[in-house]
């Protein structure tokens, strides 16, 4: 997966991953340069309320998640953007503009 990331970013396309955060980290360790975005929920009982909504996983599943979610939403100030998942068309309304406002800065590095 890393050579074909790579190659895609050598042939100058943007590459989006969705990772956990132990993978998060692994990708700033290696690639510095990277532009890491966090999407967090609005707070951990929307989270919460959102993950009971969908009646998608026992509760032990779902307190697993939030557990691990409590650790993320703690980590968020290793990322360079964080998005506040309100709506998914104002989350993905945002992660559109950081997206372009990085290539606008790293066009303006190149230059």
């Amino acid at each position: 997966m890393k050579s074909e990331v790579v190659r895609r970013l050598e042939s100058g396309q943007d590459v989006i991953l969705e990772i956990e955060l132990e993978g998060a980290r692994n990708i700033r360790r290696q690639m510095p340069e990277a532009v890491l975005i966090f999407i967090a929920p609005p707070s951990i009982e929307e989270l919460r309320a959102r993950l009971a909504g969908r009646n998608t996983e026992a509760d032990a599943e779902r307190n697993v998640r939030l557990e691990r979610a409590g650790e993320e939403l703690a980590s968020q100030k290793e990322f360079d953007y964080i998005v506040v998942n309100q709506t998914v068309s104002q989350a993905a309304d945002e992660l559109e503009q950081f997206i372009k406002s990085s290539r606008a800065e790293i066009s303006g590095r190149k230059s």
